[in-house]
């Protein structure tokens, strides 16, 4: 693959990134609870959201190595679409779940897939070298995707929150169309562009890989548990917003000041990389959301809002630190199918945490459900540094 065809994979795998990650719809627990429906109801769709997940994540993996990368990427932004028009027709709490399902259905098919799609393009040459600068510029697009789109959707918040899904309709289309125009990458190392391998020898060959690979496992252990707790974080404070009554143009002043910290965030990220070694870059920022849940039990506003906008911003940090490290130790062969691995644990801690914390916010409150988050947490890391401390000796 030459240059100019390089930078057009790149460029078109930037706009289908901006215009999957809009984040129109990123306000939905808002817009659940305006259709009547509860936290543990609305933290039970999300669930539902992550066992679709969870179940067709390594199978749409699988089919994004064994044919096209840009395939899988288009039928996404179509799982998309459904969803986004199921939301805006649906009554009841069966068909929100429904509309659930079909996201999870478009995440899969976008996990891991367009990170390997772009990783692929590269240059074999000099492609450790540049993917930190492409996932961080990816990234960076993303979290001002998700922010301009959650800015605008606390303009409907209050007034024709439908719109919003309308809007996503035509992100998906966007989307679908740069997905479409992008160029196969031939895949390198493994095999012969022309060779076509089987779905099973896909399959064995990832969980041998993953096996035999421990630090693989860490990695990916600790990404599920880190991001689950902040995506978390992220929605339930939806819930706060509503019952502070933030006006419109505070909810957007917020998105906009996180979307302005998440971005400096993801641009550290190549810089702490070259600073600090992997297991300490990840232990500090595992003690950093540790404090910040602890002091949610403080349950003042002012303060629940300084932890969210940090919370979001170490969120935005460890996805490009995760992705190079994976990518790093993932071979060619089974690049997506391992990535959608992740993305499956991921799914696993989601479908149990989200609604326990929807639960416990019901039955207490928002602080007290996130400290005692805190205090699991920080179990974890304890016995996570006995572990390490074990194994050095």
């Amino acid at each position: 693959m030459d240059n100019k065809i390089i930078r057009q994979n790149l460029y078109k795998g930037y706009i289908y990134q901006f215009a999957s990650y809009f984040g129109i719809t990123s306000l939905w627990v808002m817009y659940l609870g305006q259709q009547g429906l509860s936290l543990w109801q609305i933290g039970l769709c999300e669930s539902i959201f992550h066992i679709a997940s969870f179940v067709f994540e390594l199978p749409t993996g699988v089919l994004a190595d064994r044919f096209k990368y840009k395939t899988v990427l288009v039928f996404g932004r179509l799982m998309a679409l459904i969803s986004a028009v199921i939301m805006l027709f649906a009554n009841n709490f069966f068909f929100f779940a429904v509309s659930f399902i079909f996201s999870a259905w478009s995440y899969n098919m976008q996990s891991g897939t367009i990170d390997a799609l772009m990783y692929e393009s590269l240059d074999p040459k000099d492609r450790h070298g540049r993917y930190p600068h492409v996932v961080s510029v990816s990234n960076s697009l993303i979290e001002a995707a998700s922010t301009i789109g959650a800015m605008l959707a606390a303009v409907f918040v209050h007034w024709r929150f439908q719109i919003t899904y309308w809007i996503e309709i035509a992100c998906a289309i966007i989307a679908g169309l740069a997905a479409y125009r992008m160029h196969e990458p031939i895949r390198q190392n493994d095999r012969l562009a022309t060779e076509q391998p089987r779905i099973w020898s896909i399959i064995k060959e990832s969980a041998k890989f993953l096996y035999q690979t421990k630090q693989l496992q860490h990695l990916m252990l600790i990404e599920a548990v880190f991001s689950s707790i902040c995506t978390c974080y992220y929605y339930y404070f939806q819930s706060l917003m509503a019952d502070y009554h933030f006006s419109s143009w505070l909810i957007s002043f917020l998105m906009l000041v996180s979307a302005v910290t998440n971005i400096a965030a993801v641009q550290m990220t190549p810089y702490l990389q070259s600073r600090f070694s992997q297991k300490h870059l990840i232990f500090g920022l595992s003690t950093l959301l540790t404090l910040c849940l602890l002091l949610t039990w403080v349950n003042w506003i002012p303060t629940l809002i300084g932890l969210y906008l940090i919370v979001n911003l170490l969120a935005a940090a460890v996805e490009p630190l995760f992705s190079n490290y994976n990518n790093q130790l993932i071979p060619s062969g089974q690049r997506a199918t391992l990535i959608s691995t992740a993305s499956m644990l991921f799914s696993l801690s989601m479908i149990v945490v989200f609604p326990l914390v929807g639960y416990l916010i019901q039955i207490v409150n928002f602080s007290m459900a996130f400290g005692l988050l805190g205090l699991i947490f920080c179990a974890l890391l304890f016995w996570e540094t006995l572990v390490t401390r074990k194994q050095a000796a």
